[in-house]
């Protein structure tokens, strides 16, 4: 089904002034256009808000008559198929730019032949033309967007040609090409193809076939990913030296006679399936020195066969395909850093192909699944078509149509896994079709398209002028066959080549909006499908690689966010399947709950109308998810009053969401109280009244709502809202007032109550042990982690000893320890053991007592001296201690000697890394000793003196 509206994606229109009359046109890259006409070509450049769009670039000569162009952004050269004395010729013609005047010198060169014997200083400046042979006459060619490759289509048969760079000097490489591959495929007369990537697609006049190419594992051994099964005949063994080959069954064969004419059935074959389209297709790898891989299999992915109409008399070009072409879109943010996009590095995402009958076309998506897209039915006979990725452009032969098209929705789902949750959305797929416009031309014969420009080729005859057509049949219609009908010379045939400026997305977009207003209030799916259109279109937009203009970008993101908005309104208001897609789009359109509600206009004040379900479900899910945002105490009470009205068996649910902390309590009591809930449910509505009467402190109606149920039912009913009691605020476990009350008056019932949610998997452990840690005063602190250097675990044989040192070691580091009044009765506990020790030098350091800590540590374990520092020495007091006591004393213990040399030495290294760091170089020179050896203090200087000055 085909939605029709009548936009207007087509904007000014200018005349490009040819020298002949064009038979072909190309154009592609940033501003290339090029119109062949008899053995000439010319190139334009399209330079957008410029005086004149179309400027003449150069011209040049070809060898005959140009049959097939194409131009190729990477390595920036146009390619030929021209025809002369009967034969046809392969030409590529590189470095055009630089061609000044007609008569500038051309540089002629053959592939395969070396370039540096026909390289001059001069040829770094002039046109070339490459000449590429091949055995059997070219059809068509197709140049690959990406890298630049080169394929062309013969009988039976495509030839790729790989891109090349020839380096001549440093400051210079000439472009050239090498055979690398060919792909035979029997029974085939290619007319036209198109290549991207490893992807390649051919079509006839009534088949069309995708394959993808691939290329040996590393290790070189072809595995076949799936063996010919008994009925199928096995691969071909290779039948010359570097032949790599892969033969598919090929086609039955077919019943001969003269009497008949026997046509196959039409076909679709998807995915692995289509190795059963009889084609057969063997790969020679003929590339000499190619650094890329050359690839060894083609697997078919696409194969569609189309029957001719025999039901009547038709003319046969009104069966026949065309406009094959190949898709690309790019992953976003491939930029280089001088902020252009590098066409060599783009990194495909996705991959569609299109093809179309006189009177039907097809879109197929080609990457990660192969399947068809959309169907395109014209009104009228269609002679060309041109896709990109917003739109179908389509021509017959006196209109331009214009139709959207799916392949940012298909994009959008391979580049981000989030869509289609809670948190993101697109338009499906499946969008029906939108016919924009259409625009009326006479004469249209050819079409191309690059950038926001739609090139157009008319000739105009008697024929294709609607009033002569009429008068031509009326003629017709006469009895008299002796009617002469010689056109007059003012209808003598006449051609046009037109520059149609596509209006820019955001001025569409706009239109498209202002378009679905009229569909706002008749709640019709019309208003969402021209919504949606609108969003495809800027988000095909932002998926350009090419997008690099900070205010564009940042233009189209506004757009987008608008777009999310709108379609989060008409979800939340119309009654529909996927009334759902308003949560993720009013997330992607970054609003707040507070937002949304101040955006809803349909419910009124005293809840007469009840609200839809998109509302309802954007409003419930958020009062779980959006914890942290707190509502206003009159978005609190619409919030409440919807609810209410529309679903109130949710109401005590919402009232329990940190988001409802400014709820009017005596209003919420008075919406409950209204609630006729049986079972479980009363339970709930009974917690969540009693809840309701603590914050308005009437303790007696708390009182008289508790004593309703017995404690195990309303520990049933905690478990149905856990909220009720616990509830996460920025990450926090919180509890709730009510639970701090039970606390104070029931902690048997409250310690039950979190068991309770806990074995019903409604809290985690970690969250019910947080919780009884924020609702009880914790006497336990962390150990400190130096303490286990002095614990040495072979004096502490006995498990129960060991275990009351910890308790007692946590109870010293724990906050509500006062040491000096436990002094006296650790004074018993001996400095010699390695637990008297630590405890002594715990007490001292909760005393701020460090300097004489350290004194005990460098007397009795000097390995705990670094780790105590570290930890204990980072405020700004203490932290002198680094050059005051540790540096000192260590240099003096140094000296000394003794078994502990080696642990002062290790000490003294990291004090000095500290003390370098922290003191400024005339600074650390007076604190280090004037006796020491210059070497070992040395790279201490060295780091301290390059160090940038504390500011």
């Amino acid at each position: 089904m085909v939605q029709l509206y009548n936009l207007h994606p087509f904007g000014s229109q200018q005349v490009v002034r040819c020298r002949q009359e064009p038979e072909r046109v190309c154009c592609g890259g940033q501003d290339a256009l090029f119109v062949a006409a008899g053995c000439k070509v010319e190139a334009f450049s399209v330079e957008a808000g410029a005086p004149e769009p179309a400027r003449p670039r150069c011209c040049f000569s070809t060898l005959g008559r140009v049959l097939h162009l194409s131009y190729s952004e990477p390595g920036d050269y146009l390619v030929t198929i021209e025809e002369k004395n009967k034969a046809t010729f392969l030409r590529a013609y590189v470095n055009w730019r630089s061609r000044t005047t007609e008569n500038s010198r051309v540089c002629i060169r053959m592939v395969g032949h070396r370039v540096e014997g026909c390289f001059r200083e001069a040829s770094k400046d002039q046109m070339s033309i490459i000449e590429i042979p091949l055995s059997e006459p070219p059809l068509c060619v197709s140049c690959c967007p990406v890298t630049g490759d080169l394929l062309v289509g013969c009988i039976n048969k495509l030839v790729l040609f790989s891109l090349k760079w020839q380096v001549i000097s440093e400051a210079f490489s000439m472009l050239d090409f090498e055979r690398s591959l060919v792909i035979h495929i029997e029974n085939i007369l290619p007319v036209e193809i198109s290549f991207c990537a490893a992807y390649i697609a051919v079509m006839t006049d009534l088949e069309v076939l995708i394959l993808r190419l691939e290329s040996a594992p590393k290790d070189g051994v072809n595995v076949d990913p799936s063996p010919p099964t008994k009925n199928s005949p096995s691969r071909q063994a290779p039948t010359e030296a570097g032949r790599k080959s892969r033969t598919y069954p090929a086609p039955a064969p077919q019943l001969e006679s003269e009497d008949f004419v026997i046509c196959q059935k039409p076909m679709e074959l998807l995915g692995e399936v289509s190795r059963q389209s009889g084609l057969s297709v063997t790969l020679e790898s003929t590339g000499l020195n190619d650094e890329r891989a050359s690839p060894s299999w083609a697997h078919p992915i696409l194969y569609r066969r189309f029957t001719p109409d025999v039901s009547s008399y038709v003319f046969p070009d009104d069966t026949k395909l065309h406009s094959l072409q190949l898709l690309p879109i790019y992953q976003t943010g491939a930029v280089t850093t001088d902020g252009k996009s590098s066409p060599q590095e783009k990194e495909l995402l996705s991959l569609f192909c299109f093809f179309s009958l006189p009177h039907i076309g097809y879109l197929y998506m080609a990457v990660k699944s192969v399947e068809l897209m959309s169907v395109y039915q014209y009104p009228e006979r269609s002679q060309q078509a041109v896709l990109t990725p917003q739109f179908l452009h389509v021509i017959t032969s006196n209109n331009l149509q214009c139709f959207t098209v799916r392949c940012s929705a298909a994009a959008a789902r391979d580049a981000d896994p989030y869509v289609d949750t809670t948190l993101k959305a697109c338009p499906p797929v499946s969008l029906d079709i939108c016919a924009l416009r259409m625009q009326l031309f006479i004469g249209l014969k050819a079409i191309c398209h690059f950038k926001n420009h739609v090139i157009l080729l008319t000739k105009a005859g008697a024929e294709d002028i609607p009033e002569r057509r009429k008068s031509s049949k009326r003629l017709l219609s006469r009895k008299d066959g002796s009617v002469n009908l010689k056109t007059p010379s003012a209808m003598e045939d006449g051609w046009n080549l037109y520059l149609v400026n596509t209006i820019s997305t955001v001025q569409l977009y706009k239109e498209m909006v202002d378009y679905s207003k009229a569909y706002k209030n008749v709640r019709t799916q019309s208003c969402i499908h021209l919504l949606s259109e609108a969003h495809l279109l800027v988000r095909a937009a932002l998926m350009d690689p090419c997008l690099t203009e900070p205010g564009e970008k940042e233009e189209l993101l506004e757009a987008f966010r608008e777009s999310c908005e709108h379609l989060g309104d008409c979800y939340s208001r119309l009654d529909t399947q996927c009334s759902h897609l308003a949560l993720p789009y009013y997330n992607m359109a970054g609003l707040s709950m507070t937002d949304v509600l101040t955006r809803i206009d349909s419910v009124v004040e005293d809840g007469s109308q009840k609200p839809e379900r998109g509302l309802l479900f954007y409003i419930n899910h958020s009062l779980y998810e959006n914890v942290d945002e707190e509502l206003s105490e009159e978005l609190a009470a619409k919030v409440s009053q919807i609810f209410s009205a529309a679903e109130p068996k949710q109401l005590p649910h919402a009232l329990c969401s940190p988001c409802m902390k400014n709820m009017d309590p005596l209003m919420a009591m008075n919406h409950l109280k209204k609630l006729n809930i049986s079972g479980s449910s009363s339970v709930l509505v009974t917690l969540t009244k009693a809840s309701m009467a603590l914050k308005m402190g009437d303790l007696d109606a708390y009182k008289r709502e508790m004593k309703c149920h017995t404690e195990m039912e309303l520990v049933c009913g905690f478990i149905l809202e856990p909220r009720l009691l616990i509830q996460q605020k920025k990450g926090q476990v919180v509890p709730t007032e009510l639970a701090a009350h039970l606390r104070e008056t029931q902690p048997e019932f409250l310690v039950a109550s979190i068991l309770g949610l806990l074995k019903n998997n409604k809290i985690g452990v970690e969250e019910a042990d947080t919780f009884f840690k924020i609702n009880s005063c914790s006497h336990y602190g962390l150990i400190y982690p130096w303490l286990t250097f002095l614990t040495s675990s072979d004096s502490l044989h006995d498990q129960n000893y060991a275990e009351d040192l910890s308790k007692l070691q946590s109870l010293i580091c724990g906050p509500s320890f006062d040491v000096a009044s436990i002094l006296p009765f650790l004074e018993p506990l001996s400095e010699d053991t390695s637990a008297g020790l630590s405890i002594h030098v715990l007490c001292l350091t909760r005393m701020k007592e460090h300097e004489q800590a350290l004194n005990s540590l460098l007397d009795r374990c000097p390995e705990a001296v670094i780790p105590y520092a570290q930890h204990e020495l980072k405020e700004e007091g203490p932290r002198a201690l680094w050059w005051k006591k540790l540096l000192p004393d260590l240099c003096q213990r140094i000296k000394q000697g003794g078994e502990k040399y080696e642990v002062h030495l290790s000490s003294l290294k990291e004090t000095l890394a500290v003390v370098a760091t922290e003191l400024e170089l005339r600074d650390f020179l007076n604190v280090l000793p004037e006796d020491g050896t210059v070497a070992f203090f040395l790279p201490y200087l060295l780091y301290s003196s390059r160090k940038k000055p504390k500011t």
